[in-house]
């Protein structure tokens, strides 16, 4: 429960308190693996409890830990080496989905391996093994959201063209900051056939603009809003061309 009449909540709590059985368990700190904690600079989350816990079921506490969560232009392929235990895979990859949550840095490794959960194989669980080797380099990481003066929106967006070894391959990266703070990002594999790098940077350009709009929309809803262009950021100069001539 969040809001900015203290006597509204009170009244809220009150009136749930008659028709449930809850209690006040003050401010939030800990809620479903993610915790959260406060100071002068914002509000910190993180799931440093979840990864230890992580570590310690996968038997990698003691591990090398890594410095990245997969490795440079490393490329996987379906059907290729020996066949894993399906679920145990399939766990493991979705504890790491959760923990994309508050961990953006391994969305992109996770989004790869999550597409071979039907046909695990050995390079796939060697990929996921690499995912905890980075983790462990790190487990109190988080996202920090930052107080600031203002509510500017900004995206930045990049795709992954023919990045799972066939030209159909399609792999938009996007993130959007609100008043400077992470709040949505997503790695995804799409289901449409790209020919190009800039016509997958171009469309990873697109979803970047509906999440914006959206994100304006619901600013304003809770009047939120402030006046001011809002920002799309694109590190490829032939989709950005495109989107000018589009303009």
């Amino acid at each position: 429960m969040t809001g900015d009449d203290k006597e509204e909540m009170t009244r809220l709590k009150k009136l749930l308190a008659q028709e449930f059985e809850i209690k006040d368990l003050g401010k939030l700190q800990y809620f479903l693996g993610i915790e959260v904690a406060r100071s002068n600079r914002g509000i910190f989350i993180s799931q440093r409890k979840y990864i230890l816990d992580l570590l310690k079921e996968t038997g990698m506490t003691s591990c090398k830990p890594a410095e990245s969560p997969m490795e440079s232009n490393h490329k996987l392929q379906s059907g290729v080496g020996k066949s894993v235990d399906k679920e145990r895979y399939q766990r493991l990859v979705g504890r790491l989905i959760y923990l994309s949550h508050t961990r953006p840095d391994i969305a992109y490794s996770v989004s790869l391996v999550s597409q071979f959960m039907h046909d695990p194989r050995d390079p796939h669980m060697e990929a996921v093994f690499r995912i905890l080797q980075y983790l462990k380099s790190a487990p109190g990481k988080g996202l920090l959201f930052s107080r600031h003066d203002h509510l500017k929106i900004e995206a930045f967006t990049d795709a992954d063209w023919a990045g799972i070894s066939t030209i159909e391959d399609l792999h938009p990266d996007s993130c959007t900051l609100v008043g400077g703070s992470l709040v949505t990002w997503r790695s995804k594999k799409q289901s449409v056939i790209a020919r190009s790098s800039a016509e997958a940077e171009y469309r990873a350009m697109a979803q970047g603009v509906c999440e914006l709009l959206w994100l304006r929309k619901l600013l304003e809803e809770l009047r939120l809003s402030e006046k001011g262009k809002i920002s799309l950021y694109c590190d490829n100069k032939a989709a950005i061309n495109i989107a000018h001539n589009a303009g």
